[in-house]
């Protein structure tokens, strides 16, 4: 199964920093995630980055991105602010 960690307000809407899924892609994951954690999870995941192992899906296959059961999926809001 892979580990999906979560992070900020995905934690928060999640009730939790980390679960397991039996997922064959991020796709899927991301799909179980979504049915798991409902609404407030689903809205705040639109806006989050997906890496896989700690490389973004953007540099892998995006959502089609394969999953083995080692596999490490981190979810992570947008990062805002800065120096003013």
């Amino acid at each position: 199964m892979a580990r999906l960690r979560l992070f900020a307000i995905l934690r928060e809407t999640a009730g939790t920093d980390r679960d397991h899924f039996d997922a064959g892609s991020v796709a899927e994951l991301l799909d179980q995630a979504r049915q798991r954690y409902g609404e407030p999870f689903s809205t705040s995941l639109e806006f989050a980055s997906v890496a896989v192992n700690g490389i973004s899906i953007n540099q892998l296959q995006g959502d089609d991105t394969p999953l083995a059961e080692d596999d490490e999926v981190a979810l992570m809001p947008p990062v805002s602010g800065g120096l003013g």
